[in-house]
């Protein structure tokens, strides 16, 4: 028997003896965390935040008046779509079933209660974006089904709700105007779904204005919604732009066409958001897989900066008093939301994540230029090492000094762990992320090999012990590299991959299918030869390395009838290989399912990887 001197219960010192005996890699994805805070700009004691405190990443409403914290959402999958209504007494949530990504929106009272339709009468598509008005009741939903491309529809209470936008190509709504009189829509009329215009609509669905970088040249430029300004009678509409070959803002008064360029002087991708009062903005600057914050006065023109640890912040914004909250993390720190007025602003109870190791920064001439790798490896430790090299998805993302549970988990067994920004990431400008056409997945995987060549010659990298590894893009390039490759790489672990390129965009959303005619200049019909050239089933027959795939049934991203046909290529010929199926979308929620991912991998490699 336990004996106890009354202040803990057997149970509580059974759990602290489990959690003591966990190993620090599981401890890392159960410890429980938070997302930033939104906030209702009407009544900013109110705030939502996402959390997996009860091992399932979920909605919260949390009333900073009382400190008190609600679970919204509970659902077997999770929930992480959510807005906060501006007038605080809402809350809006995305409900698909089982991952798919394919449902309606769902609103709860702050305080609690019932969910009920938000928009009853409208159809179950996938999102494509929603701005809700100050009543917390009048939406602007954005709809996106195979069949009828965008449609972007007004709803106001007690009256019928009405189409406003249709287009079939990709579109999305951007933001609505304090006073709800204008909406800010993102479009790809165009045809290319990786170069935004935009167009600014009133209530009826006539347009305003229209901003399009995309016309009247051959370079291809985006545009992005950043938000209208958060003061009554105010047009003025913050933007994103690519007009100097990075990500900038600019404020464009869109009732008088006057376009404020901020030509701020930072190197890398910036962007932006309005402080409460909208005299200044937030700027996020992101530049070799770092970022940092300023503040920028948009009357005196003067760009002061926000002190920040060295690391990345995913997120930030500004409260009512001038102080800013920013979700902030580096490869060795767990995240946190910590604000400029002192201190960590939203801490979890319970388990805390334990750290991992620094990254080094690494440098490799490729073929299109100097190629950022991420490095870290076991403390103290000098190589050859087992190593991994695991691939970022997007593939419009980059790998940054952030915090994540898997590498480290990696590192914890004895690996080196590599991640390569390669041709197609963000961060590095605007032709280094549009490198990425036509030749699909190809360009990337040369600069991968690149570095895959550095990490052998500089003896960091047993060339006898690689793994190749990703998620999603990833998974997709994994399993490219594989056959691509095939002589490369010890073994592969492809997480919800591309695999069958034809049949994914067949069987893919909407939207993806947009991406796919962009990336590879047309359809499988049009293009069959680019389509061929980039699909892993091509060379599937080539590959050597034992195989690991992991897959969500219900993934509309990654759908799993293309899957299922490159495991039976696999079979036929006998390959080594093993798959795994859950019953989850594009990646789980659950932090148990997570966990035996994880497990499932390292076990994988354990068997596999010569000792």
């Amino acid at each position: 028997m336990t004996e106890s001197n009354g202040s803990d219960s057997p149970r509580k010192l059974d759990r602290r003896a489990l959690i003591e005996e966990m190993p620090d890699w599981e401890k890392r994805f159960r410890a429980p965390r938070v997302s930033l805070p939104d906030w209702a700009e009407d009544a900013p004691e109110r705030s939502l935040f996402v959390s997996n405190a009860t091992g399932t990443y979920e909605l919260y409403a949390w009333d900073r008046a009382t400190g008190e914290q609600r679970q919204v959402t509970d659902r077997p999958n999770g929930t992480t779509d959510g807005v906060l209504s501006p007038d605080g007494r809402w809350i809006w949530w995305f409900d698909d079933k089982d991952g798919d990504e394919f449902g309606i929106w769902r609103r709860q009272a702050f305080e609690g209660g019932a969910d009920e339709a938000a928009v009853p009468g409208l159809r179950a598509s996938y999102p494509a974006g929603l701005a809700l008005g100050r009543d917390g009741r009048t939406a602007v939903v954005g709809r996106s089904t195979d069949e009828e491309g965008t449609t972007i529809h007004l709803a106001r209470e007690g009256r019928a709700t009405v189409e406003i936008y249709r287009h079939r190509e990709s579109a999305g709504v951007g933001d609505l105007s304090h006073d709800g009189t204008l909406i800010a829509v993102e479009h790809t009329e165009h045809g290319d779904a990786m170069h935004s215009a935009l167009r600014v609509l009133r209530a009826d669905g006539t347009a305003v204005a229209e901003l399009d970088d995309t016309k009247g040249g051959t370079v291809e430029l985006g545009l992005e919604v950043l938000g209208f300004a958060p003061v009554e009678g105010d047009a003025r509409l913050l933007v994103g732009h690519q007009r100097r070959g990075r990500w900038e803002p600019l404020v464009w008064d869109v009732t008088t066409g006057e376009e404020t360029d901020l030509s701020l002087d930072l190197p890398g991708d910036v962007s932006a958001e309005w402080y409460p009062d909208g005299t200044a903005l937030v700027v996020a600057h992101s530049f070799e897989a770092r970022s940092e914050l300023f503040r920028y006065d948009l009357a005196t023109r003067e760009l002061a900066r926000i002190p920040t640890p060295p690391g990345s912040v995913s997120g930030a914004s500004a409260r009512p008093d001038g102080s800013v909250e920013y979700l902030w993390s580096s490869a060795a720190e767990p995240s946190a939301v910590r604000s400029t007025s002192g201190g960590v602003v939203l801490d979890p109870p319970g388990m805390k994540c334990p750290g991992s190791v620094p990254v080094e920064d690494v440098w490799v001439e490729g073929p299109g230029g100097r190629i950022h790798a991420l490095v870290q490896k076991p403390e103290g430790a000098t190589g050859p090492l087992p190593t991994v090299f695991d691939i970022h998805g997007g593939p419009t993302w980059h790998d940054s000094d952030s915090f994540a549970a898997g590498p480290a988990a990696w590192v914890d067994h004895g690996y080196a762990v590599v991640r390569v920004n390669y041709r197609g990431s963000t961060g590095y400008g605007r032709a280094w992320t549009d490198a990425l056409k036509h030749r699909v997945g190809l360009i990337e995987l040369e600069d991968i090999a690149a570095v895959r060549e550095w990490a052998i010659t500089s003896g960091l990298a047993d060339p006898d012990r690689l793994i190749l590894t990703g998620g999603s893009w990833g998974g997709y390039l994994t399993l490219l590299g594989l056959g691509t490759q095939p002589d490369a790489w010890t073994l592969g672990i492809a997480a919800v991959p591309v695999a069958d390129y034809v049949t994914a965009y067949q069987d893919e959303m909407e939207a993806l299918k947009a991406m796919d005619r962009t990336l590879l200049g047309g359809t499988p019909e049009e293009v069959p030869e680019r389509f061929e050239a980039s699909s892993p089933l091509t060379y599937v027959d080539r590959v050597k390395a034992p195989v690991y795939i992991s897959a969500g049934v219900n993934d509309p991203r990654c759908p799993i009838r293309q899957i299922e046909n490159y495991v039976k290529r696999l079979q036929s010929r006998g390959a080594v290989h093993e798959v795994y199926r859950y019953d989850a979308g594009h990646g789980s929620l659950v932090v148990d399912e997570h966990i035996k991912q994880v497990r499932l991998e390292l076990d994988f490699a354990d068997r596999h990887l010569p000792k």
